[in-house]
C-alpha cells in the first residue's frame, strides 16, 4: 500500500539507520544498529494504522499522555473533543490520550537525503484537526541521522493570530534484544516526580527525585516527571550496549515507561506534563512566532 512507503536514513559514519513512515504518522519504525533492532515493534505498523497501538517512536500530538476528561480550554475557548472523530482516540478509562495524529497520512515530506527526512503537516488547512485543536499552525518535524545519533526537531509556527498550546511529545520504545530484560540498567536525571491517580492522571503533588542509576529486573515503571532541565540526559545500557535519550530543549517533563508485558523501555519528551491541556502550566507559541524542540537518541 502506497501509505506504507518508508524512508531510511543512513548513517555516514556508521551501519547505524532509521526508518520512518510519513504516511502513517511521520511514526519511526526501526533505530538498527547492523541489523540489531533498537526500536520495540511491539504489534507492527499495520496495528498502529488500524488500531493506533503504538510501536517504535509514534509523536504525541497535540497532548502525550492522559487529559482527564473530553473537554479543555484555551484563551477563553472551550473545545470539546469527540472520541473516535477528529483523531481523538480513548484509553481504558474513557479519557483521551496521545492526542489526534496517530498514524495520521497527510504529512508533506520537504526534504528527503541519505542521513535527513523533513515533513510538515499544516492544521490550517486540515479542518477535521483543527475541530480537535483550533489552533492553526504548521508543524515541522525534522529527522537527521548522523554521528551515531538520531536527532528530532519539532519546530511550531502559529500561522494566525491563535497561540498555540504545547503539549505534546514523543514515545520511543527501546530495546536490548541480546540483553535479558532483568539486566538492563535505567538512568534517569534530576527530575521532580508527578504521582497520579487510578486514571494516570497527576494529582497535583510533586517529589523531587536525585539522578539516579538502576537495574531493571522485574520491575513495572509508568512514572511521570517534571522540571526537567535542557540537556538530560537518559539512558538504557546492558551488554555492551547503551543508548542514551538526550531532552536538548523544549522538552520539560518526561514519561519512564517499562512495563511488565513487552521488553522495552521509553524515555518520553513531553513539552509539558500529563493533563496540561486541561490544568494549565504549558508554554504558548505567540502568533507569527515559531518554538522549536528537540530531542536526541545517541547509539554508544
Amino acid at each position: 500500500m502506497d501509505q506504507f512507503e518508508t524512508v531510511t536514513l543512513r548513517d555516514p559514519s556508521s551501519p547505524l539507520t532509521a526508518t520512518y513512515v510519513p504516511g502513517a504518522g511521520m511514526v519511526a519504525t526501526s533505530l538498527s544498529d547492523d541489523g540489531v533492532e533498537l526500536l520495540g515493534q511491539r504489534r507492527g505498523l499495520y496495528a498502529y494504522v488500524s488500531n493506533h497501538k503504538t510501536m517504535g517512536i509514534p509523536i504525541l500530538y497535540p497532548w502525550a499522555n492522559r487529559l482527564s476528561s473530553n473537554g479543555y480550554g484555551v484563551d477563553g475557548a472551550v473545545v470539546t473533543l469527540t472520541p473516535g472523530t477528529g483523531g481523538v482516540r480513548t484509553d481504558e478509562h474513557g479519557v483521551p490520550i496521545h492526542g489526534i495524529l496517530a498514524a495520521y497520512p497527510d504529512w508533506t515530506v520537504t526534504t528527503l537525503l541519505e542521513s535527513q527526512l523533513t515533513a510538515e503537516l499544516d492544521f490550517a488547512a486540515r479542518p477535521g484537526l483543527l475541530a480537535s485543536y483550533p489552533f492553526p499552525h504548521l508543524l515541522t518535524l525534522d529527522v537527521t541521522l548522523l554521528d551515531r545519533t538520531l536527532t528530532v526537531t519539532t519546530t511550531v509556527t502559529a500561522t494566525t493570530g491563535a497561540r498555540v498550546p504545547m503539549c505534546f511529545g514523543f514515545h520511543p520504545y527501546l530495546q536490548l534484544p541480546d540483553v535479558p530484560r532483568a539486566q538492563w540498567t535505567l538512568e534517569t536525571p534530576a527530575m521532580r516526580y508527578r504521582p497520579v491517580n487510578a486514571w494516570g492522571i497527576p494529582t497535583g503533588v510533586g517529589e523531587q527525585r536525585p539522578a539516579g542509576s538502576e537495574v531493571l529486573g522485574d520491575k513495572v515503571i509508568d512514572d511521570g516527571y517534571d522540571e526537567v532541565a535542557p540537556g538530560s540526559r537518559f539512558a538504557l545500557s546492558g551488554g555492551d550496549r547503551r543508548i542514551e535519550v538526550y531532552f536538548d530543549e523544549g522538552f520539560t517533563a518526561a514519561q519512564v515507561f517499562a512495563p511488565g508485558n513487552d521488553d522495552v523501555v521509553c524515555f518520553e519528551p513531553m513539552a509539558a506534563p500529563t493533563d496540561a491541556l486541561r490544568r494549565g502550566g504549558y508554554h504558548e507559541v505567540h502568533p507569527g512566532e515559531s518554538a522549536v524542540s528537540r530531542f536526541r537518541i545517541k547509539v554508544a
